[in-house]
């Protein structure tokens, strides 16, 4: 599997260390555990502190330095510094039965905070204008995601649709599996999976991509396998609260992201963009009351 690229210089490496994390060896496993456990010793550690406090060889820390896109020891620690030094003063928390209905909103508030931060942190800037300009010179654009993806992929088409895009959404299994045999040099595959690794989408994508169309995806494992067929992958954070209902926190994350895509493709393609924001708009006028 192929390596990581390093984002960008703002990236959050520690939220990428999340990201690729099942990808990881063993060994790698240990020293992403230990960064993460301590991140302000891991800073100030040798490569051989490092080592030894995750119990193993100093090419192992190498190793995970280059998994995730750096040359060296030193250029991973330089960049974990200043995670720490943007990181946010304020602490979040998981719900307690103790806590009354202002504790709650506070906390429920102050994760979904953190969670767009996060997902600003991950944002690669050229990664999201090849994104743009590979999707205003497709012929057309599948969209496609299964379970909870699935409901992400009804927005994307929304979005898409009002901006004047030729596109279509699937997320039914077998349909997505027929829409991808289609698929062809000139289009566009967006494919939404947090996993990275769901069957039903990362087997189409390959078809896609053998056919020819270009693929992008988002997901929140940068290591996963639909990312071996993706010429661009958006990133979002990894990592759920526990009390968010599940993939709710990554919803929030993935609208986001779609929400800035969505305002890039308009900006660049304003013209046409007004013009279909308005005849839709003017389609379903005489529905309100």
């Amino acid at each position: 599997m192929k390596h990581v690229q390093k984002l960008n210089n703002s990236t959050n490496t520690l939220l990428l260390i999340s990201s690729i994390y099942s990808s990881l060896t063993k060994a790698e496993k240990k020293v992403a555990d230990a960064v993460q456990s301590n991140p302000e010793e891991a800073v100030l550690a040798t490569v051989t502190d490092l080592a030894e406090r995750a119990g193993v060889g100093e090419t192992s820390v190498i190793r995970f330095c280059r998994a995730l896109g750096f040359r060296g020891y030193h250029e991973f620690k330089l960049s974990v510094a200043q995670d720490l030094v943007n990181m946010p003063t304020y602490i979040t928390g998981e719900i307690e039965e103790s806590d009354d209905i202002s504790a709650i909103a506070r906390k429920i508030t102050m994760n979904n905070e953190t969670i767009l931060k996060s997902t600003h942190d991950l944002l690669n800037p050229d990664n999201l204008q090849r994104a743009v300009d590979t999707i205003l010179s497709a012929n057309k654009i599948y969209i496609y995601g299964v379970g909870s993806s699935g409901i992400t992929a009804l927005d994307v088409h929304y979005r898409f649709m009002r901006l004047g895009l030729n596109v279509e959404i699937q997320r039914d299994a077998h349909i997505i599996a027929m829409s991808a045999a289609l698929a062809k040099r000139g289009d566009v595959v967006f494919g939404i999976s947090t996993s990275g690794s769901t069957k039903d989408l990362v087997d189409p994508i390959k078809q896609a991509k053998e056919n020819g169309a270009t693929i992008i995806c988002l997901t929140s494992h940068a290591k996963s396998p639909i990312t071996n067929y993706a010429d661009n992958v958006l990133l979002i954070p990894s990592k759920e609260s526990p009390f968010q209902g599940g993939s709710l926190s990554t919803k929030i994350a993935q609208i986001h992201l779609l929400d800035i895509l969505s305002t890039l493709i308009a900006n660049t393609n304003k013209e046409s963009t007004i013009e279909s924001i308005n005849r839709t708009a003017k389609a379903v006028a005489d529905k309100l009351y």
